[in-house]
């Protein structure tokens, strides 16, 4: 199978250009990595002697690193405790020459962390507070986001149902950004239940498109994509409509209207973990740039599949992304 991305030189020069605005939930990742030999004596789970420990920043922040890893600047909005793992992601995104912004907020920095042994993930231990400690309100956001948004050229919306993200703030975002002409973005999750319209696009993987459609399907039956598609469109007016579907690759939908199913690129996959903030960041860069969705998409899609060969939350560069594809042309 090629990988078809037409002209990428100078759509990674034409992306390089770019500064795009993230605003979401963002996070710590940290990873516990170490060997386990034996069983403890206490339960039936292994002891993990650790080797090191290793941090980066997840969610919104991952979108922000997967940014400006293809060559763009950024800015991220979110929220960022007066802590310790808040300190620590605040130096991991600006020593990116990432523009940090912090919400008001009262909770803790958000903080995923992951025991690995032997490349695999042995647990997750999450750290974070109720929504509400992360509440911003209507007038915060513009505040906070009105020169944000008019120094970038696209906005994306970045939700882990973490509470950074609701509909005031939303529809607050999606006006500015509209009467600026930004182009705007939204990855949404479907159980924080957000009301949204006419966003240029939405990046949900298969089960968060059943879920946003209201569809059930049972197992083992084929995904219903024009139902899925045209549900879509009719209930959020969205231009562009990326499904991500694994291994099955990515459904592109442009007003309502299945366009077509590009088969995955990746050829081994180690770790999923941000891959798909490596899609939604790279499939936003290409067409703020001005590719047509369906070039947009296999660039996304072979950013994506660099990042799934790799452990943990990563990102790609220009040289792996133009080594990658040529090697699969």
């Amino acid at each position: 199978m090629g990988t078809q991305i037409k002209n990428l030189p100078r759509l990674l020069k034409d992306i390089a250009k770019l500064r795009i605005l993230v605003v979401g939930d963002v996070m710590l990742d940290r990873y516990i990595w170490g060997n386990a030999t034996r069983l403890s004596p206490e339960a039936p789970v292994p002891v993990v002697n650790v080797d090191h420990e290793t941090t980066t920043a997840g969610g919104a922040g991952n979108v922000a690193l997967n940014i400006v890893a293809l060559g763009a600047k950024c800015t991220v909005v979110g929220y960022f405790g007066e802590d310790e793992m808040g300190a620590t992601l605040r130096k991991k995104l600006e020593g990116s020459d990432i523009l940090t912004v912090s919400t008001p907020g009262t909770g803790q920095t958000i903080v995923k962390t992951r025991v690995m042994v032997d490349r695999h993930q042995v647990c997750r231990i999450d750290r974070e507070s109720p929504p509400a400690a992360y509440h911003v309100t209507p007038h915060q956001a513009e505040a906070l986001l009105a020169d944000q948004i008019d120094a970038c050229d696209a906005v994306i919306l970045s939700d882990y149902a973490k509470g950074i993200l609701n509909n005031e703030v939303i529809a607050r975002v999606a006006k500015i950004a509209g009467a600026a002409g930004k182009f705007i973005a939204l990855d949404p999750k479907p159980r924080r239940h957000l009301t949204f319209k006419g966003l240029d696009l939405i990046t949900p993987n298969k089960r968060e498109a059943l879920q946003l459609a209201g569809i059930k399907i049972l197992p083992h039956t084929p995904f219903p994509d024009a139902e899925v598609c045209a549900k879509l469109h009719k209930l959020y007016a969205t231009k562009h409509l990326v499904i991500t579907l694994g291994e099955d690759g990515m459904l592109l939908s442009e007003n309502g209207r299945v366009d077509k199913i590009i088969p995955t690129a990746a050829r081994e996959v180690f770790d999923v973990s941000g891959a798909g903030d490596t899609s939604l960041a790279a499939l936003v860069l290409a067409l703020t740039a001005g590719a047509k969705l369906e070039d947009a998409a296999h660039f996304s899609n072979a950013a994506a599949g660099v990042v799934v060969g790799k452990i943990g939350t990563a990102t790609v560069t220009p040289a792996e992304l133009s080594a990658y594809v040529a090697h699969e042309s």
